[in-house]
Order: C-alpha cells, then structure tokens, then sequence
C-alpha cells in the first residue's frame, strides 16, 4: 500500500500565507486550503484544533514577512527613518492582500493609537527616531505617531485602490508629516 505524503504545520502555514497573498484572507477556509494543498480537510485539522489557529499561525507568519520588509536596505540608506516609511507603504503596495490581512481585520480592536506606539514591539523604532532627532522617548513616541498614521494612510490608500505607486510623492508626505511634527515635538521641549 502505498504511503500518502505527510503534510505539516509549515507546509499548512505557506499554503495558508499563499491563499491570503492570491485570494484574500476572507477566501482563507479548510476547503480552499485543502484544495490548495491538494488533500482532504483532515490533514490541516489534524495539525490545527481550529481554523482559528490557522489564521492566527498564517497572521504571525505574514507579519514576520512584513517586518523583514520594513527592515530591508536600511542601514545602507541615507535617510533610515524615510526608508522606513517608504518599505511601509511600499508593501502594501506590492502585497496588498498580505497588507489588508495585517492592518484590516480589527487584530488592533479595541486599542488606541497610543497603546499602538507604546508596544514593546516598537520600541526599536522609537529609538531610531529618538537617536536621529534627540528628542527624549516620549516626544520620539510621538513624532513616529505621526509618520506612522501619514505611512499607513498612503499604504491604506494603495492596498485598497488601483492607486499609482509614486515614491517620490510618499517620500514628500512622509517628510512633511515627520517636520512637522518634529517640529511640534521641539516646541514642547
């Protein structure tokens, strides 16, 4: 009798990931993962209690993705913080499924917007932003909320319309938003 191939987490979680980057993550069921790993739907709630877990494991992976490519060309930038926003916004334009998944399902329901930058998770880019403009943390805090709330609105704007992607535009916004509130962050001081 010939041994059917076995199927893992992983391989569940790639397929998962897949299906969300082509079809969305509404399209993300055990019928359409089964289909897409070309078995039954036993393999994938045998691995998984629930198709919860699949998308919370499909989530964490998409959002490993998702940091690597903010982090990407930045030490060889010239300006880290700008790079930052522009991989930002950048993704959501290039993976606007992805994008939606991470940002527009209501994973950040029932937080604030301070809340969100005062995640032990942003931290490092708090002080990116606190070490290139000297600032103390809380002021830092501040000045990466509003470059956060100008990046997420292009990248918003991008990953949910048939919007031209032009990086000089973004990188003009994003300037102007993270001056100005330097600038009003410095007024405070």
């Amino acid at each position: 009798m010939a041994r059917t191939a076995r199927i893992s987490r992983d391989d569940i979680v790639a397929a998962a990931v897949e299906l969300v980057r082509t079809q969305g993550h509404e399209s993300l069921n055990a019928r359409a993962l089964a289909a897409a790993l070309g078995c039954s739907t036993q393999p994938i709630l045998y691995r998984f209690a629930t198709m919860a877990e699949v998308r919370e494991a499909a989530y964490q992976a998409i959002d490993e993705l998702h940091s690597t490519s903010l982090m990407a060309r930045l030490e060889s930038a010239s300006d880290p913080l700008l790079q930052l926003g522009l991989n930002y916004v950048r993704f959501a334009y290039d993976e606007p499924r992805l994008f939606r998944f991470l940002f527009q399902t209501d994973a950040f329901g029932g937080r604030d917007l301070q809340s969100l930058v005062a995640a032990p998770e942003v931290g490092e880019l708090v002080g990116m932003v606190a070490q290139e403009t000297g600032v103390d943390e809380a002021r830092a805090r501040q000045v990466f909320l509003a470059i956060f709330v100008a990046a997420h609105g292009y990248a918003s704007l991008l990953a949910n319309n048939s919007l031209a992607y032009d990086e000089d535009l973004v990188a003009r916004v994003l300037t102007s938003a993270y001056q100005g509130s330097l600038e009003m962050e410095g007024d405070a001081r």
